[in-house]
């Protein structure tokens, strides 16, 4: 059993690996809107997957509002290169002043490659768990990372401002990892970390929230995705199959928020390996409920990676709509002890 369990571990282990090397190097799947085989293609209706929803309803939740201004000022106070360490200490030092100035007592878990920061607030009630937020805060070389991804984090600093004193049913725990796009490293070590993660009922994660095209054909996607639409104007919710609720928080249209393409991942992305190339996979690896809000980053924003990944390129609006749907999700599955792993259905009755 020991081999067996090691050997399915190299293979994921060496499926992430290919997908971020591609990724860091920005190459990825071919860029189409696809009609691909249904051999790798990936089912995104919730629907067809014919489970009760047993996740919180957000309709009719009272989330408290985003604040506009504060985001965009957090964006702006992070937007820079953050890939040599004197550029991430800079913003690491911005993130803990945010967190204390909102009450919390924000924490530090160094490794080889960086230093992660975390804080907790506690539950009412310790059997429900946690959930946890996170975004990444290091950039690549030479590019200033708005939208990759101060947006982020500044939703993130938000979820912790707007929730962080609020009494709900399961704890909320919000990190910021480093060295995500040099492989992962810091979401790898938060949930290789015990300590950290045992009490976890989720994972949500936030990479690039910001961008957003409005003319048909400026979206693309990875082979094996189904095409939503061919504008870039959706937030994207990737999660595992074995966490279906979790994914299904996300759900709902509200005025002044983006639609959601939401995509449950079977094979923790091995189909897929697009699917993998964010904080939320290594928690996929330890078994763990994760989802991912994406603008789906190179498939539609040309300045992925590059320079001109600014502040002046983001659809505020759409930053705005994306955040607010992150808070609402988030909100309720604070507020519910529902399990959120997919309940197993019943053997269907033979048709004669």
């Amino acid at each position: 059993m020991q081999k067996i369990i090691g050997f399915g571990f190299l293979v994921v282990l060496v499926a992430v690996l290919v997908a971020v090397a591609g990724w860091q190097r920005g190459i990825s799947s071919p860029m189409v809107t696809p009609e691909p085989s249904p051999l790798v293609t990936l089912e995104p209706d919730l629907k067809k997957h014919n489970i009760p929803v047993v996740a919180a309803q957000i309709e009719g939740i009272e989330a408290p509002r985003v604040e506009p201004m504060r985001l965009m000022a957090d964006v702006a106070a992070l937007a820079g290169e953050r890939y040599e360490e004197e550029e991430r200490q800079l913003a690491r030092k911005y993130i803990i002043s945010q967190l204390r100035s909102a009450g919390w007592e924000p924490q530090q878990q160094e490794f080889e490659e960086g230093m992660n920061i975390y804080a907790d607030r506690p539950g009412a009630d310790p059997q429900a768990g946690a959930i946890l937020v996170g975004a990444h805060y290091d950039t690549v070389a030479l590019s200033p990372g708005a939208d990759d991804n101060a947006t982020g984090v500044a939703a993130v600093l938000e979820i912790a401002r707007l929730l962080g004193k609020q009494e709900t049913a399961r704890g909320l725990r919000v990190a910021f990892f480093d060295s995500e796009e040099v492989g992962l490293f810091g979401s790898m070590e938060f949930a290789a970390t015990p300590e950290l993660t045992q009490d976890l009922r989720g994972v949500i994660i936030a990479d690039m929230l910001g961008y957003a095209c409005h003319t048909a054909g400026c979206q693309s996607y990875p082979v094996g995705i189904p095409a939503f639409s061919d504008k870039g104007d959706f937030l994207a919710a990737i999660g595992d199959t074995e966490h279906l609720p979790l994914l299904q928080a996300f759900q709902g249209e509200f005025p002044g928020t983006p639609p959601v393409f939401s995509l449950p991942v079977p094979f923790k992305g091995m189909l897929a390996p697009d699917t993998m190339r964010s904080d939320h996979a290594p928690f996929w690896y330890q078994n763990m409920g994760a989802v991912l809000l994406t603008d789906t980053a190179n498939f539609r924003n040309p300045h992925y990676h590059e320079p001109t990944d600014i502040t002046t390129s983001l659809d505020r609006p759409f930053f705005f709509g994306a955040v607010q749907l992150m808070v609402n999700g988030t909100t309720a599955l604070l507020g519910s002890t529902e399990s959120l792993v997919t309940p197993e259905l019943p053997p269907t009755m033979p048709v004669n």
